[in-house]
């Protein structure tokens, strides 16, 4: 239940929103003074139904605890991107209760660049929430040319064609790959 004591704190800035700045000169914070301050509604309902679809969402347990991986697939930048993961990983969050990790693939250097920097939402001032996301591509994902190693693991030789499509050595990748397919085929008939 509501008390007072929150009550009136949320009255005081509904009432005198302009308290804010005043808050910040005495605290020396870093924001500029404001010029307006408007209040607007409170509720946060969607009242249309609001599509939001992660490329995948996945529970991993370890031996230090669970955590949630959302991954993403990118092809180029977006400036939407931020906060369309800013909610996802708040949503994930509050959903299941577990920590999220944001994993990024990507297919060219320009866009794992674009993708790994931290993605601020806030004032330059002072940024609310900061998505650090993890990005995997062709600048850290290690192309797969070695068959017996491709062979004993035909997932990480796939995902390692899928980093590195646009690179000049993906012949030799998708070489290794399809060879590794071959003989995999080959044992398991």
């Amino acid at each position: 239940m509501v008390g007072s004591k929150h009550e009136a704190m949320h009255r005081l800035f509904q009432r005198h929103p302009d308290v804010f700045g005043r808050a910040f000169d005495a605290l020396n914070l870093p924001f500029p003074k404001p010029n307006t301050v408007a209040l607007l509604p409170n509720d946060l309902t969607e009242i249309e139904p609001l599509e939001r679809r992660v490329d995948t969402l996945l529970r991993v347990d370890t031996n230090e605890g669970p955590f949630l991986l959302l991954v993403e697939a990118q092809s180029r930048d977006d400036k939407r991107k931020p906060s369309a993961s800013a909610y996802y990983l708040a949503h994930v969050h509050a959903k299941y209760d577990l920590h999220p990790v944001l994993l990024v693939v990507c297919q060219d250097a320009a866009t794992a660049a674009w993708a790994a920097r931290p993605q601020h939402i806030g004032p330059r001032q002072w940024a609310s929430l900061v998505v650090r996301p993890l990005v995997l591509g062709p600048h850290n994902g290690r192309p797969v040319t070695d068959l017996q190693e491709a062979v004993s693991d035909i997932p990480l030789a796939t995902l390692s064609a899928i980093t590195h499509a646009n690179d000049p050595g993906i012949g030799d990748i998708l070489k290794t790959l399809a060879t590794a397919l071959q003989k995999s085929t080959r044992t398991t008939h």
